[in-house]
C-alpha cells in the first residue's frame, strides 16, 4: 500500500533553495532514514509531509487512508496542565473512550455510565489505558500529576514522546510515524527501549537521527539529502558510506572527462563562428553543459581540525576522595581518578546520576561536599555542555568569535583567521554576518563546538555534544577526537560515537558506586549483562580478601641446589633487573614530557614491551630463589 508519493518537489527560502526537484514514495511498512548536514532541509521535509510547510514547487499526495503523527524537536503544551492530562489531550477515537470512562466513574449518572461503556467496547479502549502507563513506565515517567512547567527538557520530552506511541497505538487507521531526532535527551537504556520498540512494531517510520546504532537496528532504508538531491540507499548505514563514495569516485570520472571535452570546445568556442546554424547552437549549447559539469566543486567544505594544542605539563588532573550528596540522593561517594596525558574517558549511565555534576565540580563550577582536587598549572579546559551557546541577542556570528580571539593557531605555525576558521565550520560569508539568533539549532551547536576549540584548549570536556549536530559533522569531529593528543572527557548517549571514541568508561552505577571499566562502551554493557544473568558467577569472580586460616606447618623440604647453568642464570638476571629498571624510568620520564601524539604510542608500546620483560625476569628469579 502506497502511503506517500512525492513528485518534483522543491523548497526554498528566499534565494536559499533547499532541494530541487526531488521524488520518492513512502510505502506501508517502509523504515526510513534521513541523513544529511544541518541545513539541507531534513526538518522542512518532514513539515512538508505532515502538513505544517509548503512546498515551493512540486506535489505531495497522502493516501487518504493513513494518518501522519510528527514527533517535532519543539514540543507543544500547556505549562498548567498535569503529565496525565497532557497525555489524555488526544483527539482519537479510543482516547476520547477512555477519557469520557473516567468522567463517568468520578460521576453517579448511571446513563453517563452505560454509554461511555459502550464507547470503550465500540473503540477497543480497554487496552490503551495499560499500554500507555507502560510506555509512561519505560521512559521513566512516573508523576503523573506533576504540572508540565515543572518538568525539565528531558523530562518533556520523554513524555511527549509516551503521548506519541499512545496516539499511535490508538490509531486504528495506518499510521505514518514521523520522528525529527528522537533520541535527543534519552539516556542508554530509554534509547535501546525505543529503539526494541520501534524495531518490532509494524508502524511505517520516516525519521532523522545521529545515532548510527538505532539508525542501522530501526531502519532499513536511507535518504540522503544533498547538493539539493535526494539519493535512496537500501540497506544499513555502511552500505549508504559506500554508495555514496562510489557516486562521488563516479562524479569525479565524469568532471575529468568533461574537463577534456571543455578545454576543446573552448578553443572551437573563442573563435567565434559567425554562421549561426541549428548545428552550431546546439555545439553551443552543449558546450554550455560540459562546463557546468567541468566547473564543478566536489570537494566539500569540511572540519579540518589540526591545531596547535597548548603543552600540557607533568601534572594533568587528579581526584582525590570527592563526596556529592543532594539531601539522600548521593551521587559521588570516595570517588579518587588520575588523569594520565592522552586519556580519552567515557562517562555513561542514567540521567539524573550525576554526571554533569560530576564536570561541574571538575571544573569548578559547583562545590563538593568532600575532597581534593589537584589541576596542572597548563591545563585549559575547553567546555561543551548541554546548555549550548551564551549569546547576545543582537550578537552576529563573527563577532562571537572575534571576541575569543582574531587568529587561530595551526600545528604547521600559521594561522587562521575568524573568519577562515568559521568557513571550516561551514559559516559562508552572508552566515558569518548574521545575527545568531537567526540560526538554526543545528547551527548553534555547530558554533558552540567552534567557540570552544577556538579557545585551543588542551583538556577537552563534551556534554552530550553529539544532540542536534549533523552526521558528516560528527564524523569528521570523530576523526577529529581520535588524533587530539590532549584528555578528553565524554559524557553521551550516543553508543556509536563513545565506542570509537573513548579508551576506556567511567559508569555511574547508583548510589555514589562509579566503575572505572577498561575498554568501550559495548564491551562494558556485555559485563554487565553477564553479571544480571549469571550474578553468582560474577560475584565470585570479585576479588576478595578475607583472614588466612591456620594451617599446619608443613614439614622442613630439604632446599634443592641450583645447577651450573642455573646459578650462571641467575647471576645474569640479577645484573641485568637493575638495567631495565633504569630504562624502565627513562621511558616513563620521556613520557612525562612529550607532547607529540605518535610519539606518545611508541613510547607507550615500547613500555608495555618492557614491562612485560622485566616481569618475565622477576618471575624466573623468584622460581631460582625457591
Amino acid at each position: 500500500m502506497n502511503y506517500v508519493s512525492a513528485e518534483n518537489l522543491s523548497k526554498s527560502f528566499g534565494i536559499k533553495t533547499l532541494f530541487e526537484n526531488i521524488t520518492f514514495h513512502v510505502n506501508e511498512g517502509d523504515k526510513i532514514a534521513i541523513v544529511a548536514k544541518n541545513g539541507t532541509g531534513k526538518s522542512t521535509l518532514l513539515k512538508i509531509l505532515s502538513g505544517r510547510e509548503t512546498a515551493s514547487e512540486g506535489t505531495v499526495v497522502i493516501n487518504k487512508e493513513i494518518q501522519v503523527v510528527l514527533f517535532d524537536q519543539e514540543i507543544d503544551f500547556n505549562s498548567s496542565q498535569t503529565v496525565e492530562e497532557f497525555m489524555m489531550s488526544l483527539d482519537s477515537a479510543p482516547i476520547v473512550a477512555l477519557r469520557n470512562y473516567h468522567k463517568a466513574l468520578l460521576s453517579e449518572d448511571p446513563n453517563a455510565m452505560e454509554n461511555s461503556l459502550a464507547e470503550m467496547e465500540i473503540h477497543k479502549a480497554w487496552d490503551l489505558e495499560n499500554e500507555m502507563e507502560q510506555i509512561l513506565s519505560q521512559l521513566k515517567i512516573t508523576n503523573l500529576e506533576a504540572k508540565m512547567e515543572m518538568l525539565s527538557g528531558g523530562q518533556i520530552k520523554r513524555v511527549a514522546l509516551a503521548k506519541l506511541l499512545t496516539e499511535t497505538r490508538a490509531q486504528h487507521k495506518h499510521t505514518l510515524l514521523i520522528m525529527d531526532e528522537p533520541t535527543n535527551h534519552l539516556d542508554v537504556e530509554m534509547v535501546e527501549w525505543l529503539e526494541n520498540y520501534l524495531s518490532k512494531s509494524m508502524l511505517t517510520l520516516l525519521l532523522v537521527t545521529h545515532d548510527r546504532y538505532f539508525l542501522d537496528a530501526v531502519c532499513d532504508k536511507i535518504w540522503e539529502m544533498e547538493d539539493k538531491n535526494l539519493y535512496v540507499h537500501n540497506g544499513a548505514y555502511a552500505t549508504y558510506l559506500e554508495n555514496k563514495m562510489i557516486r562521488e569516485e563516479n562524479l569525479d570520472a565524469t568532471i575529468d572527462k568533461a574537463n577534456n571535452l571543455y578545454r576543446k570546445e573552448l578553443e572551437w568556442m573563442r573563435r567565434q563562428p559567425k554562421a549561426r546554424t541549428t548545428k552550431s547552437k546546439s555545439r553551443q549549447s552543449d558546450f554550455y553543459e560540459t562546463e557546468k559539469t567541468a566547473k564543478l566543486d566536489t570537494r566539500k567544505a569540511s572540519l579540518e581540525l589540526d591545531f596547535e594544542m597548548k603543552r600540557m605539563g607533568n601534572k594533568i588532573l587528579e581526584l582525590k576522595n570527592i563526596d556529592k550528596a543532594y539531601g539522600d540522593l548521593t551521587l559521588l561517594k570516595d570517588f579518587s581518578y588520575q588523569f594520565q596525558r592522552g586519556e580519552k574517558v567515557g562517562i555513561v549511565g542514567k540521567n539524573g546520576a550525576g554526571k554533569s555534576t560530576l564536570l561541574n565540580i571538575i571544573q569548578g563550577f559547583e562545590p563538593k561536599d568532600a575532597g581534593e582536587i589537584e589541576t596542572g598549572e597548563t591545563i585549559q579546559f575547553g567546555y561543551f555542555s548541554q546548555k549550548g551557546l551564551i549569546f547576545k541577542e543582537d550578537q552576529r556570528v563573527i563577532d562571537l568569535i572575534k571576541d575569543v580571539a582574531e587568529y587561530y593557531p595551526l600545528a604547521n605555525g600559521k594561522s587562521l583567521s575568524a573568519s577562515q576558521f568559521l568557513r571550516l565550520f561551514l559559516f559562508d560569508d552572508q552566515t558569518q554576518y548574521s545575527p545568531i539568533s537567526k540560526l538554526s539549532g543545528g547551527e548553534k551547536r555547530r558554533l558552540h563546538l567552534m567557540h570552544v576549540l577556538f579557545k585551543n584548549p588542551n583538556f577537552l570536556i563534551f556534554d552530550e555534544p553529539t544532540n542536534d549536530l549533523d552526521l558528516p559533522t560528527l564524523t569528521v569531529l570523530e576523526n577529529f577526537l581520535l588524533n587530539f593528543g590532549g584528555c578528553l572527557i565524554i559524557v553521551s548517549h550516543d553508543r556509536y560515537f563513545i565506542d570509537r571514541i573513548v579508551d576506556h568508561v567511567l559508569a555511574f552505577e547508583g548510589d555514589g558506586k562509579i566503575r572505572d571499566f577498561v575498554g568501550n562502551f559495548s564491551e562494558y554493557r556485555e559485563m554487565k549483562e553477564v553479571e544480571l544473568k549469571n550474578p553468582v558467577a560474577a560475584k565470585k569472580a570479585e576479588v576478595k580478601i578475607e583472614p588466612a586460616k591456620p594451617v599446619e606447618k608443613p614439614a622442613a623440604v630439604e632446599k634443592k641446589k641450583l645447577t651450573f647453568n642455573e646459578q650462571r642464570e641467575l647471576k645474569n638476571i640479577e645484573s641485568e633487573m637493575p638495567k631495565l629498571e633504569k630504562k624502565r624510568a627513562a621511558i616513563l620520564e620521556q613520557l612525562n614530557n612529550e607532547k607529540d601524539y605518535d610519539k606518545i604510542s611508541v613510547l607507550s608500546k615500547d613500555l608495555d614491551d618492557l614491562s612485560t620483560e622485566l616481569e618475565n625476569f622477576e618471575m624466573r628469579w623468584l622460581e631460582l630463589q625457591e
